[in-house]
């Protein structure tokens, strides 16, 4: 692909991006009230409709200058927040997979075929959009809607046979399924060892999360379960230090396992190797 073609590729990733971050704000606010999704967008305040042209990612919320047009009332910063942070996330996912950075292992370059590499980008860029909004959810909530994680493992096994059927590699499905089983196995003895611990959500969380780790090896896999705990136990110490919370104060977990993921997905075979490098060297 040509730089002009990955150029033009990229700024579509990122205009797709803030379409989906304005879908997210609407499924981080619904899903946990149970509002269905078709339900026209309002105001909570004055009930005014919220028409097409007030709807534009981000320039929308600019151009009202963050209130109402109907009754004035503020509107949070977080919506185009999470318009710009999808967008960026969209852009980062394609970038990587189009191996700008190095990283994408063998069986999702184009060697495997454009079309199974494409499925593998769209798979890749749900996980993202739902790692947004259930990082949101649970940190207003403290709880991982089924409605969202739960599709999730249709959605990623669909997709990933997909790929295989269009080029890649068979062995990656096997070990995806290998990997979400494994690592939701692993929570759910946590959780019976510690009922208090562990939500059932984060159970059912980190099957999906296995799933996408697993794909790209076991390297990401380790690395990123690994990253959720010590990112996790990092932001939990921080509040104890600062006296922001208790030792038996409530935690949403699932933040830092999608951050862990994360983690896995960008670097891990990279921090895996250079792991191994101190016990082979």
């Amino acid at each position: 692909m040509t730089g002009l073609g990955t150029l033009l590729l990229l700024v579509l990733a990122g205009v797709f991006g803030l379409v989906i971050g304005s879908f997210l704000n609407v499924v981080v606010y619904r899903v946990p009230a149970g509002i269905p999704l078709t339900r026209e967008s309002r105001c909570p305040q004055c009930d005014a409709p919220v028409r097409p042209w007030q709807n534009v990612p981000v320039v929308s919320w600019l151009a009202l200058r963050g209130r109402c047009r109907n009754c004035k009332t503020p509107i949070s910063a977080r919506y185009p927040l999470v318009e710009l942070a999808t967008g960026i996330a969209f852009v980062g996912v394609v970038w990587m997979f189009l191996d700008a950075f190095g990283l994408a292992p063998a069986a999702q370059r184009p060697e495997a075929g454009w079309g199974a590499l494409a499925v593998v980008i769209v798979a890749y860029l749900y996980f993202a959009a739902i790692s947004i909004a259930l990082t949101l959810i649970d940190l207003d909530t403290h709880r991982l809607p089924n409605a969202i994680v739960l599709p999730s493992y249709l959605v990623a096994g669909v997709l990933f046979a997909l790929a295989c059927v269009l080029g890649a590699d068979w062995w990656a499905l096997v070990r995806a399924a290998i990997g979400g089983g494994g690592l939701y196995a692993f929570y759910f003895i946590l959780r019976l060892i510690r009922p208090g611990g562990m939500g059932g959500g984060d159970v059912k969380l980190a099957g999906v999360v296995g799933i996408y780790l697993a794909w790209l090896g076991w390297g990401p896999l380790v690395v990123g379960a690994f990253a959720a705990f010590l990112l996790g136990g990092v932001f939990g110490l921080a509040l104890l230090l600062a006296r922001r919370a208790g030792r038996r104060s409530a935690i949403p977990f699932g933040p830092w396992m999608l951050a862990g993921a994360w983690v896995g997905i960008v670097a891990g075979d990279t921090i895996a190797r250079w792991y191994i490098g101190f016990f082979v060297a």
